[in-house]
């Protein structure tokens, strides 16, 4: 059996999830992988009221839809990250709080993120999934390009204040039973392979942390989405499938040149599954190899395409790509001819 091709909801919260439900069944996903913002999957709720969960399974079962994982991106964002004032427009108001008011600078506004995250751990365990995407944030992502020079000790202690953050959070996806897997991506403690290494020492390799294996972020920054499954066999606790591509033209650059997604400019920019620069035929080769079954969910984004024919060809791509593992070597029949 093929594994289920869902859709990541988070670029479509601006719909409500009864009519995102309907949608997505009719471009042909098999179910969703519920973002915890808009009215798709709320913590709080889903903590208060055991009917909540119940009325969520039922809406995806009257569509006969799936739910492998919920995803808890932007308050994840919040724990590590310095804040600023982006954060209050990606935030739950009872996380933001009193935001940068109490003079603090900010640790308000973490300490409740990583309350939530807890929280969220707690509300997928009652909703029946074992696991939660997102992201971790950064307090040394500013420090990307050494100038002023960047002493190895700061950097240190980015990977420490990480684990001093998350360790708590993964005590409580451990006593839940779920795991937390990562999108290493730009901005977050884990951005490529050698970071993501160093964040799994950080934390002592527990079992609660893995990743959300993504390939459009990886691609860009020229690193080859293949080798980081490779690296990482058992960690793949989830996947998007997400492309972008790399269109420098000599004037542009890969740092994007302060140019927002879909600006023609830009040196790389996302694209609609199977017209950028993935090869997504050896991501699922590499994918039967480290014996990965779960979904594989379609994060969408395409500035410069209509998002419902975006998505339905998307589904389209994924569902005639993907294969199983052969169970017998091709030339094993040969030896009883």
């Amino acid at each position: 059996m093929s594994r289920p091709v869902t859709l990541c909801t988070g670029q479509w919260a601006d719909l409500p999830v009864v009519d995102l439900s309907r949608l997505s069944r009719e471009l042909g996903f098999d179910g969703l992988e519920l973002a915890c913002w808009g009215d798709h999957f709320e913590v709080d709720k889903a903590i208060a009221d055991d009917g909540y969960v119940k009325a969520k399974r039922d809406l995806l079962e009257s569509h006969d839809l799936q739910c492998h994982a919920i995803s808890a991106h932007l308050v994840g964002q919040a724990v590590c990250d310095i804040i600023d004032e982006r954060h209050k427009s990606i935030l739950p108001a009872h996380v933001w709080g009193d935001g940068l008011s109490s003079g603090d600078g900010g640790a308000g506004v973490n300490q409740r993120a990583a309350e939530e995250m807890k929280n969220t751990a707690r509300a997928a365990q009652k909703f029946g999934v074992d696991v939660v995407n997102g992201f971790t944030g950064s307090s040394i992502w500013h420090l990307l390009y050494s100038f002023p020079p960047v002493p190895e000790s700061s950097i240190e202690k980015g990977f420490a204040d990480f684990a001093e953050a998350w360790n708590p959070i993964l005590d409580v996806f451990a006593e839940c039973g779920v795991r937390f897997a990562l999108e290493v991506h730009p901005t977050e403690i884990a951005f490529d392979i050698h970071t993501t290494h160093r964040a799994l020492e950080a934390i002592g390799h527990r079992e609660e942390f893995g990743f959300n294996f993504d390939p459009s972020h990886l691609i860009w920054q020229g690193i080859d989405p293949v080798e980081f499954i490779r690296a990482f066999p058992d960690r793949i606790y989830h996947v998007h499938m997400k492309d972008a591509i790399v269109t420098l033209d000599g004037r542009s650059g890969i740092l994007g040149s302060h140019l927002n997604f879909g600006d023609a400019r830009r040196g790389w920019d996302f694209r609609s599954v199977g017209r950028g620069g993935v090869n997504f035929e050896e991501i699922i080769r590499a994918l039967n190899e480290v014996g990965y079954d779960g979904p594989l969910s379609v994060e969408w984004e395409d500035a410069r395409m209509d998002r419902e024919h975006g998505a339905r060809e998307s589904c389209e791509f994924v569902k005639r790509l993907d294969f199983k593992s052969a169970n017998v070597a091709f030339d094993a029949a040969f030896a009883d001819s």
